[in-house]
């Protein structure tokens, strides 16, 4: 018997109940759930601070209380997948002129001072300093075992 001959009481048998059938939904049951306590965050697990202090060597000192630094790091080339050096100039705060060209500083994220520093300079220990040797007496008044013989 060919489809288009069925009775329509043939087809109520294959009806489909549901309540999300032609957009009959209540609302409340598309909503997210909502809780009345959230949980507080962690307190073992640090906050996420991105690019909070960068390390750089002070470029431009000549404007008052600020100077520029220069920032390199080491990047993937997106072609070639060698690792370059990137360069960027950051202008931070130097509350007392202590800093001079040449000078390696490190950068600490703060509140914007003005339009374009958002960094203040804080000074870093040189590296490669040799120590003060100990200043050892050529003759202590002594004799030496080789003398004494």
């Amino acid at each position: 018997m060919p489809l288009l001959q069925l009775p329509l009481s043939h087809f109520k048998a294959l009806a489909i109940s549901t309540p999300f059938l032609h957009g009959s939904s209540p609302t409340t049951l598309l909503t997210k759930p909502i809780s009345s306590i959230s949980p507080p965050p962690p307190s073992f697990l640090p906050t996420i601070r991105a690019m909070r202090s960068l390390q750089g060597r002070v470029v431009c000192a000549t404007s008052d209380k600020t100077v520029a630094v220069e920032v390199t790091r080491l990047a993937p080339h997106p072609k070639y997948k060698r690792r370059v050096r990137k360069k960027k100039k950051y202008q931070a705060h130097d509350p007392d002129n202590r800093f001079a060209v040449g000078d390696v500083v490190q950068l600490e994220k703060c509140k914007p001072i003005s339009k374009n520093k958002t960094f203040l300079a804080v000074p870093v220990a040189k590296r490669n300093v040799p120590k003060a040797r100990e200043v050892v007496p050529q003759d202590i008044g002594l004799p030496l075992e080789s003398q004494q013989a």
